[in-house]
């Protein structure tokens, strides 16, 4: 993917190099759908960012003036004109809009560009930062899916399900 520029971001492919800043907020997950990317060094930070850079899947936000890799994104194609969608980003970057910059680059990326029909994420409803964030997108919440998925166990070993929310937009709904 060539590179997407806001007024603060860049949008690119991962590099080694952002092995540190993958580091910083995979080593201790905040949302649990994260769970299973749970990095233990930077060794392994290394690999999953050259795993990352392999394809357009996985999409780098680093900060334009510095190139510091604060999150990323996600834009999982379902063909023929599907997205699924999502966020990830480091605790120390919360609050300053930065999410919200990113998404919507990248909604208007794959609205314009890659020629989506429909975008849907799904959200835990005990997120509501991305919540708020599908919301700031125009997406509209689709319905709830009740103990739908476990990403952790508890203490005993047994899954803990959790109810989830899908939220989605089509072109024609979209406020580009």
């Amino acid at each position: 993917m060539e590179p997407i520029r806001t007024e603060r971001l860049i949008l690119r492919r991962f590099r080694r190099e952002d092995a540190a800043g993958l580091l910083a907020y995979l080593r201790e997950p905040r949302s649990t759908c994260f769970a299973s990317l749970r990095l233990p060094d930077l060794d392994a930070a290394h690999a999953e960012a050259e795993r990352r850079a392999a394809n357009d899947e996985a999409i780098a936000v680093a900060l334009r003036d510095t190139d510091q890799l604060i999150g990323d994104l996600f834009a999982v194609p379902e063909p023929p004109d599907t997205f699924s969608i999502g966020w990830n980003f480091d605790a120390a970057f919360a609050g300053a809009g930065y999410a919200s910059e990113a998404a919507q680059a990248l909604v208007r990326h794959l609205f314009e560009e890659r020629g989506a029909r429909r975008l849907y994420a799904y959200v835990e409803d005990h997120n509501v930062a991305s919540q708020r964030l599908c919301e700031r997108l125009c997406m509209r919440r689709e319905g709830v899916f009740l103990e739908f998925v476990s990403f952790v166990d508890d203490a005993k070993g047994r899954p803990v399900y959790e109810n989830t929310m899908q939220y989605a937009l089509l072109r024609r709904e979209w406020r580009g």
